[in-house]
């Protein structure tokens, strides 16, 4: 039985050397890529038992997603399909004034048509604890029923939900982001926004303490976690508002800096943490994702909790 269990896509990553272009580029570096198993590798690698659900394509690259999440002693539990193909995205590195750039090819994607009763729904049932992202049901129509009823099936079972918005302008517009996602709250137990997402999907401008009161008053939620970049995150728990610094860090690759908070909070919170100290906990492991290539937090619980240092104790405002 796992601690958590996770359903979403995982990309392949294809990345130049930096500073390379993709349409002069002679080669490109392979890495699996995906929010959910992002967050559950983190957790994993931080004492939680992980289990994450997709439905791939029985090809060599859909193989080589699972191997390469499998390495990292995550359980992988896959519906191996014969149509659809694997998704993925290419990675330019470039510094200012050039930045960044990111190449979605995930169009038709074997994901996209997971149907709930494909799964294994009984790792789900028996799991403490189910998360998704936003980023799943935005991919198809059919993702939007099947991330409506996997929730349903871990809250009739009495499986806490974890959900994060993680809103993606290239998947979806704000409206249609708000209409689906407000529907889904309501199943949600712990509920991750970042604040400018809240700012162009809920069209909320106020301040993040205010907003986390909010979201769980209307939703009933349980937990409503506020990331705010530079300014840090807090947390609406019991009532009480957890507030959290960032820790500072060398940027080498910020992709997946949210994956490993949320990854990070989750393990501490299914270990039996505080809400202040889960928040730490995702706070430093998001600064150590900074100074790691690629999209997964691969770090250790000593490395985290160095990173905090003798600030460890409860404080709650």
């Amino acid at each position: 039985m796992s601690d958590l269990v996770t359903f979403g896509e995982t990309m392949l990553r294809l990345s130049p050397p930096q500073g390379e272009r993709v349409e002069t580029a002679r080669e490109l570096e392979f890495r699996a890529a995906g929010a959910e198993s992002n967050v559950a590798i983190t957790a994993e690698r931080l004492g939680a038992v992980a289990t994450w659900l997709s439905k791939v394509p029985d090809s060599p690259l859909g193989r080589r997603v699972v191997s390469g999440l499998r390495q990292h002693g995550l359980d992988v539990d896959v519906v191996w399909s014969d149509g659809g193909r694997q998704g993925t995205y290419y990675l330019e590195y470039g510094g200012d004034p050039r930045g960044t750039k990111v190449i979605y090819d995930r169009q038709g994607a074997a994901v996209q048509t997971t149907q709930p009763q494909e799964l294994n729904l009984a790792a789900i049932r028996n799991a403490r604890l189910f998360y998704t992202s936003g980023i799943t049901p935005a991919l198809s129509n059919q993702l939007r029923e099947t991330t409506a009823q996997l929730l349903k099936v871990a809250k009739e079972a009495g499986t806490k939900t974890a959900f994060d918005v993680n809103y993606r302008s290239s998947l979806w517009s704000p409206d249609e982001a708000r209409q689906t996602l407000t529907r889904l709250f309501p199943a949600v137990d712990i509920l991750v926004i970042p604040f400018r997402d809240a700012q162009t999907v809920l069209n909320y401008e106020r301040d993040p303490r205010q907003l986390a009161h909010h979201l769980a008053a209307e939703y009933n939620l349980q937990t409503v976690i506020v990331t705010n970049g530079e300014r840090g995150s807090l947390a609406w728990h019991d009532n009480t508002v957890h507030e959290q610094d960032i820790y500072d860090a060398d940027t080498h690759d910020a992709i997946g800096t949210g994956d490993a908070f949320v990854g990070a909070f989750l393990a501490r919170r299914l270990a039996g943490d505080g809400v202040t100290r889960a928040m730490r906990y995702g706070a430093a492991t998001a600064s150590l994702k900074r100074t790691i290539a690629g999209d997964i937090a691969t770090v250790t619980k000593s490395e985290v909790e160095s990173v905090i240092g003798d600030d460890m104790e409860e404080i709650s405002r």
